[in-house]
């Protein structure tokens, strides 16, 4: 089984982000997303696509079972179309910290406003320095999970 271990973080605000290393559009949709597990589609700059299915294997949504996919663009297209959730989509920046790769989500559309800083790591235990432009950590509320997003998103809510 794959597992994915990530942490999540907001800005700090009036922080200013080191360079990008790369800029990616990422599209995604939801087929699927009840009772812990999310099924979605997934386009980056309209060139590659990926099916992706996830479920939650703790109480703290920090580590998940994953497989992820590639499938052509057109099949991707096709199912983002039988979603009924709404779509996410982000402008994706790769920052590199060191032997770290952090991503920073710029969301758009119905979640215009809200930016997350996401880090993948090997392992729970693992230690991480973190930047200065890094604020509040996330990782345990669920409000700031994709599949969250795509029922709730970020511009219905009161802040």
């Amino acid at each position: 089984m794959a597992v994915e271990i990530e942490r999540k973080f907001l800005l700090k605000p009036g922080a200013q982000l080191p360079e990008s290393d790369l800029v990616l559009n990422i599209q995604q949709a939801y087929i699927a997303n009840d009772k812990g597990v999310a099924v979605r589609g997934r386009l980056i700059n309209m060139e590659e696509a990926y099916l992706t299915i996830k479920k939650a294997i703790t109480s703290e949504f920090n580590i998940r079972s994953e497989f992820e996919y590639q499938i052509p663009v057109e099949d991707a297209l096709e199912m983002m179309e039988l979603s009924h959730y709404i779509k996410i989509v982000k402008q994706r920046h790769i920052i590199k910290d060191g032997d770290r790769k952090w991503e920073v989500d710029f969301f758009l559309e119905e979640n215009e406003g809200l930016i997350i800083a996401e880090l993948e790591l090997p392992s729970i235990d693992e230690r991480i320095v973190i930047p200065d432009w890094i604020g509040d950590e996330v990782t345990n509320d669920p409000r700031y999970l994709n599949n969250y997003l795509a029922n709730h998103p970020y511009n219905t809510w009161n802040n």
